[in-house]
């Protein structure tokens, strides 16, 4: 089995499409047809259900793409550690992160690492925090800016960026904004919520504080992205516990403290594999973070 091989294969499996991995790999899409068949051949097993309009993985594929890009991430990082040996970081930054995440600037943060590293490809993911954990741990992330929960740092180093409490964000028209208090848990039961997808870190928080309290909540209007979740609580259709940062987005709606949830506090964090997984851009991409001039207000600390 060659190494080649491999990477063909890998490709073929992202982009669905021969052609495009054929382009993108700058090879013949003939040739790169016959490197899958040898492939195929060695391992006695149809590798992809081909049909004219699209390419899905037979379950022989989804099994060898495990192993393949576990393999392909190892050689990478051989290339990489050679050359920070000497000096200079390259190869890929493979970065995730969730929309509107608190601790860190990623744009002005990239900006700066292609400014001191620029032999280095960045790739830039955003996803909710579930699977970006996932893919870290699968190598197939260098690092992540997510939401921390314990299952993913019992598994995975972290670099703490900030920590906020929840916020209850509702219309200036809502009777809770009129009420003048500071809710609880209890306090809003039979609201109408309005929430991310379960894999959201801001979910997880919510779900988390409100598990603790013993007060079962209903969903009723789930969100993929920060400014639709505004929208809907601005027309008045619900309400949002969000993190604390979210109300600077909109000043218009009235955000009050959550109260008895300090235990649920949102957590960001800079998500790393093990120390011996870790590739050099991560490193230095870590480090960037760490300098006075780029780290949040209260500064990033490392945990375990």
């Amino acid at each position: 089995m060659e190494l080649r091989h491999l990477q063909h294969f890998a490709a073929v499996a992202e982009d669905r499409h021969f052609t495009r991995a054929a382009e993108r790999l700058m090879v013949s899409q003939s040739g790169l047809s016959a490197s899958i068949r040898a492939l195929e051949r060695e391992l006695r097993a149809p590798l992809f259900v081909r049909t004219t309009r699209r390419v899905t993985l037979t379950e022989a594929g989804r099994a060898l793409l495990v192993e393949a890009e576990r393999i392909l991430a190892q050689v990478r990082a051989a290339h990489e550690a050679v050359a920070a040996v000497q000096g200079v970081v390259r190869g890929t930054l493979a970065l995730g992160t969730e929309q509107c995440i608190a601790g860190v600037q990623v744009a002005p943060l990239l900006a700066a690492f292609r400014g001191r590293h620029p032999d280095v490809e960045i790739r830039l993911r955003q996803a909710g925090s579930g699977a970006l954990a996932e893919e870290v741990g699968a190598g197939r992330l260098d690092l992540a800016f997510a939401y921390r929960t314990q299952a993913d740092t019992d598994r995975l180093r972290s670099v703490s960026l900030t920590s906020e409490p929840m916020t209850v964000l509702c219309h200036p028209g809502h009777r809770l904004a009129s009420a003048g208090a500071v809710p609880a848990p209890d306090d809003l039961a039979g609201e109408v919520f309005v929430d991310f997808h379960p894999d959201w870190g801001p979910r997880r928080a919510t779900d988390a504080a409100f598990t603790a309290a013993g007060v079962r909540r209903t969903v009723a209007l789930e969100v993929n992205d920060v400014h639709s979740l505004l929208d809907l609580v601005d027309e008045n259709l619900g309400i949002a516990v969000v993190p604390r940062h979210f109300r600077h987005k909109r000043p218009s709606l009235t955000a009050l403290p959550l109260k008895g949830t300090r235990e649920a506090e949102y957590e960001t964090v800079a998500l790393l594999p093990p120390e011996r997984a870790t590739s050099p851009a991560a490193r230095a991409l870590v480090t960037l973070l760490e300098t006075e001039d780029l780290a949040p207000p209260q500064g990033p600390r490392a945990t375990s």
